[in-house]
């Protein structure tokens, strides 16, 4: 675990656009799988709608890398997986975030994107 803690946020970069989904769902605290694809859906309006297979593996690969951590919570009778961002996984966000940016600003100077949509 020491060796994924020491890379460097934007050796992660690209994310894929689940993965990037997965961590701005994450980053307000902590969800259940089904409320991180609930969470995806509404800030998208729709957009991205992950299957479950496709999510939980994201959510496995996620913490597998160090970008998530997970823990099951019981209650009521039942018990729950939780997910939260790891401060890795917060530092990865930020840069692809910034990573986006960029794209973003690349595509207005060529004026093939104009504030508030093409």
């Amino acid at each position: 675990m020491t060796k994924r803690l020491s890379r460097s946020p934007e050796s992660f970069l690209p994310l894929t656009p689940v993965a990037f989904e997965i961590l701005l769902a994450l980053a307000e605290g902590e969800r259940h799988g089904y409320e991180v694809m609930l969470e995806i859906e509404r800030r998208s309006a729709g957009r991205i709608s992950p299957n479950p297979g496709t999510l939980y593996r994201a959510l496995d690969r996620l913490v597998q890398e160090g970008l998530l951590t997970s823990a099951v919570h019981a209650a009521e009778g039942e018990s729950r997986r939780v997910f939260s961002v790891s401060p890795l996984g917060r530092a990865v966000a930020a840069a692809e975030a910034g990573r986006l940016s960029d794209q973003v600003l690349a595509a207005r100077s060529l004026r093939l994107f104009k504030r508030g949509g093409a």
